[in-house]
């Protein structure tokens, strides 16, 4: 399909946030079982298995196939809220920086960068906002172990309204902001600034050995490459932020309950922060960051904006 080059209206920044809600929401979801052993293995390091094979088949031993898509429903809405502003806002921001320094000034790879990183950083505040209550909740079900007398429903709204009744303890609905910032700022900047890079890269290749232009690749290859860089940059937003993803998790778990984050990761050291569920993590951000990249790029090209 041809891109047809449109202007930048309400339509088009709307068109993207529903990208955003299918690419995020749909893939996080779909790979919640991954993230019910990484929560857990990061919580109840001396009871849960480190491996994720051995990880699994404890969870479908002790609670069957269902206990593998704990906390699916949050996951597919928190998400879904955050790629909604994540990618949406990305593509406004971009444009607000580009039109009050003038698109001709942002011609150097440098500057490129700067524009890329404040525009996706500043998407990524906002889209935590919304994912924050929905990521408590998800996390507050997975770390709860069965068979040791938790409280913590397993539905949306009865979780939602536990939390909530006990927010003096789960401090609830923002309580884990600051660490969910500091966990996805970095890892969405990250996500987009490797992501464009690479992209940029691999396209100056292809020109350079073989003429063609990006425009001159077929809508397949040019989603294979999307995907690609896609989960080149996961790799590096999972190895980046892992601390702040094990402290989220390690706060949800009933050890923790009352410690600041300060005392949590004093407590953990920081050989576990850095290396504890680091390799399910980079098999699971590596695969949802290619996904979502593709999953982006196809619905954008279904509409006639390109391929990213």
């Amino acid at each position: 399909m041809a891109v047809v080059k449109k202007p930048h209206d309400i339509v088009f920044y709307s068109k993207c946030s529903l990208g955003g809600i299918l690419s995020c929401g749909l893939t996080h979801a779909a790979t919640v079982f991954l993230d019910v052993h990484k929560c857990r293995s990061q919580a109840h390091s001396k009871v849960w298995p480190g491996s994720l094979i051995k990880g699994l088949q404890k969870i479908v031993q002790t609670e069957g196939m269902a206990g593998l898509k704990v906390g699916w429903v949050p996951t597919l809405f928190g998400y879904g809220a955050q790629g909604m502003f994540k990618f949406g806002l990305n593509e406004l921001f971009q444009d607000i920086i580009k039109g009050f320094v003038g698109e001709e000034n942002v011609n150097t790879k440098v500057r490129r960068i700067i524009v890329q990183a404040v525009a996706s950083g500043s998407a990524e505040i906002f889209a935590d906002i919304a994912l924050c209550p929905f990521e408590m909740t998800k996390v507050k079900m997975q770390v709860q172990l069965p068979g040791t007398g938790g409280q913590m429903p397993l539905k949306l709204f009865q979780g939602m309204a536990y939390m909530s009744a006990n927010k003096e303890v789960t401090r609830f609905p923002f309580g884990s902001l600051k660490p969910l910032w500091g966990r996805q700022v970095p890892y969405t900047i990250i996500k987009f600034v490797v992501f464009y890079q690479t992209a940029e890269f691999v396209y100056d290749y292809i020109e350079k050995n073989s003429g063609k232009k990006k425009s001159d690749v077929n809508a397949g290859i040019q989603l294979a490459i999307t995907f690609a860089c896609g989960y080149w940059a996961g790799i590096f937003c999972a190895v980046a932020t892992q601390p702040m993803d094990n402290l989220v998790s390690m706060a949800g778990s009933a050890d923790n309950k009352g410690k600041t984050f300060g005392q949590i990761a004093s407590e953990a050291g920081l050989k576990k922060l850095f290396t504890k569920g680091l390799g399910t993590r980079v098999l699971m951000v590596g695969t949802l960051t290619g996904l979502q990249w593709w999953i982006y790029g196809s619905f954008k090209t279904a509409m006639g904006f390109g391929s990213y």
